[in-house]
């Protein structure tokens, strides 16, 4: 990307807006029910045995990864649209994909992270295999990725454009 750094995901104002919220209540009202469940878990006596104590500490931590997740998400966010790119692949761009160059064979997709995904269109991660093949590419050019048997795959970039979604 130009301008920006690799790390930066671009949201929309609604999918931002979404994952404040969701950060919001997973430090509030959902920190003080968990630790409810373990305060009450843990008075029904002996740990090693309590079924419910371990799956309340269990959904506590993953309810803690979350709120990391986010808080990193959200810091290195950015509200908008990602600058042009003269064409070139980056984050938050649809992008148009032959294979093998069979221009009949192709696919339309939406490279951003899954907090960026839309409904209204198929979304590729940059760290996918296919995202970070085409990243940095030019529309013209042809990207190899690694399919998951370990052979590679070739395509050629038909169009990048920025999301407006």
């Amino acid at each position: 990307m130009t301008q920006t750094s690799e790390n930066v995901t671009w949201l929309t104002q609604e999918a931002y807006n979404k994952l404040k919220d969701e950060l919001a209540h997973l430090t509030g009202p959902a920190r003080t029910e968990i630790a409810a469940k373990i305060a009450a878990a843990r008075e029904e006596g002996d740990l090693r045995e309590n079924g419910g104590y371990h799956a309340a500490k269990e959904e506590q931590g993953k309810q803690e990864l979350r709120v990391r997740q986010l808080t990193q998400l959200l810091e290195n966010a950015k509200v908008g649209t990602p600058p042009a790119t003269d064409g070139e692949v980056a984050p938050g761009m649809v992008v148009t994909i032959a294979f093998d160059g069979d221009e009949d064979d192709t696919l339309t997709f939406l490279l951003a992270s899954r907090e960026y995904a839309s409904s209204d269109i198929e979304t590729y991660s940059p760290q996918s295999p296919l995202g970070s093949g085409v990243m940095g590419h030019k529309v013209g050019e042809d990207a190899e990725y690694e399919l998951p048997n370990g052979k590679k795959a070739s395509v050629t970039i038909l169009k990048a454009e920025p999301y407006n979604g």
